[in-house]
């Protein structure tokens, strides 16, 4: 096959997650063209990762909050998205899912568009949408190994199962001189965020371990790197400065991350730079722990986990991690004893 489509159209963690597959894809298929259908912000990991050739960047309707602005003026709010990928001819579409979602609706755009063969996986069956329907894998198994198992139901073996992803040549960032660690403070929605104030108590510990300490968020998050940074020492705030390449690099010079389950905990993982991670009880810590670098995932055990909720009526009993424990965790991935 001489194009094919590969449909992801999630987070950065999420896209980060499908590079083994991508991997596994390219070494089936060496010649061959494959783009990835991404998010706007999923589609920010394509420059770092070499096992695709392009992007086909889309919001799709399927994955729209409840009150989102629907484009088409037609009624149809995916018709400009079918006549793209027709108009770019894909012999085949491999649909990625987490275990929470369903590959119909882009299956569905996938055959209007004239795509032949069609991939993907679920517990229910749904019809010619899909040429090659795979029973779903187990719900509790990591992201990485379920893409990697529907490419195996069709033939296309595994090349590994870490992950990778590469920092571009022109990524600039203004890293400090000297040893460092991150902390990024924020997440995609409230209820996998980690206190700001534990999070500054953390840098305040480790500046006075004498590592400089780098804060870092999206322009969207900097009340969150404020109070992450306040009173820390000699911080480094970077706020809405950095593109994802540009923070491939930070991340791929520190010493360790302090991190939420976000995307950056899947980059860091990608780039081998040790991680500590404050993980919520919203998602099962096996499907997205990380893999590859070394890690300590800190959490609490609480009924209502894995709750998918975007924000806590508890008071986040499952991120009731206390700061020691945190820098604690940086000292034994550093080597650094109490």
């Amino acid at each position: 096959m001489a194009r094919i489509l590969v449909v992801r159209p999630d987070n950065v963690g999420d896209v980060i997650m499908t590079v083994p597959a991508l991997r596994a894809l390219r070494a089936a298929a060496p010649a061959a063209r494959i783009d990835l259908l991404a998010s706007p912000a999923g589609a920010a990991v394509a420059p770092l990762i070499d096992e695709i050739d392009g992007v086909v960047t889309a919001s799709v309707s399927w994955q729209r909050l409840p009150g989102a602005p629907e484009p088409g003026a037609d009624g149809d709010p995916d018709g400009a998205l079918v006549t793209e990928l027709a108009a770019r001819g894909y012999d085949a579409a491999v649909v990625l899912t987490s275990f929470s979602q369903s590959p119909w609706p882009a299956a569905a755009i996938c055959r209007r568009a004239g795509i032949g063969v069609r991939v993907g996986t679920s517990k229910e069956f749904g019809g010619d949408a899909l040429t090659h329907w795979v029973p779903a894998p187990p719900d509790h198994g990591h992201q990485v190994d379920r893409a990697l198992e529907v490419l195996g139901a069709v033939g296309v073996p595994a090349r590994g199962t870490g992950l990778a992803v590469r920092v571009p040549a022109d990524a600039d960032v203004p890293a400090p001189a000297g040893r460092y660690v991150v902390v990024a403070p924020g997440a995609s929605c409230p209820s996998r965020r980690w206190p700001p104030e534990r999070f500054a108590e953390v840098g305040r510990a480790l500046a006075e371990r004498g590592w400089t300490v780098v804060v870092t968020g999206t322009a969207k998050e900097a009340e969150l790197v404020d109070r992450a940074a306040a009173g820390v020492p000699g911080a480094h705030r970077l706020v809405g400065t950095l593109d994802l390449g540009g923070l491939a690099a930070l991340v791929a010079g520190a010493d360790a991350v302090v991190v939420n389950n976000s995307g950056g905990a899947h980059l860091a993982d990608a780039l081998g730079t040790p991680i500590v991670e404050l993980f919520a009880g919203t998602e099962e810590v096996g499907q997205y722990a990380p893999r590859t670098a070394p890690a300590r995932v800190l959490t609490r055990p609480v009924s209502c986990a894995p709750c998918r909720q975007l924000v806590c009526p508890f008071g986040q009993e499952c991120l009731d991690v206390a700061p020691a424990e945190v820098v604690a965790a940086v000292d034994a991935l550093t080597h650094i004893p109490d």
